[in-house]
Parts: C-alpha cells; sequence; structure tokens
C-alpha cells in the first residue's frame, strides 16, 4: 500500500510549486531589488524630464 502513495501525483497545491522553482534553470540571475528598481527609476527620470524641460 505504501508503493501506491509515492507513485500516486500530488495534489494541485503549493508543494507542486515548490518543487517547480526548486529546479535550477539556466540563464541570467538577476535581483529581484533591480527588477523592481530600473522601472522605478526610468519612471522618475521620465518625470523629471517632463516637469523641467516642458514647453
Amino acid at each position: 500500500m505504501s508503493s501506491n502513495k509515492k507513485s500516486a501525483p500530488l495534489p494541485a497545491s503549493s508543494g507542486g510549486l515548490m518543487r517547480f522553482f526548486e529546479d535550477e534553470t539556466k540563464g541570467f540571475k538577476i535581483d529581484p531589488k533591480i527588477v523592481v528598481s530600473i522601472p522605478i527609476s526610468l519612471i522618475a527620470v521620465s518625470w523629471i524630464i517632463d516637469l523641467f524641460f516642458a514647453p
């Protein structure tokens, strides 16, 4: 009976998601702080340019 439990698929819960995100993938690894700060800084720069150089 224990072999049936081991081969049974996992329910669609956070357990399956945790296994998915634990897999190591190839590619660039970027800190989430950088990913958030770049768009915010671009928005701030565009607002500053709009304020000071608007006709």
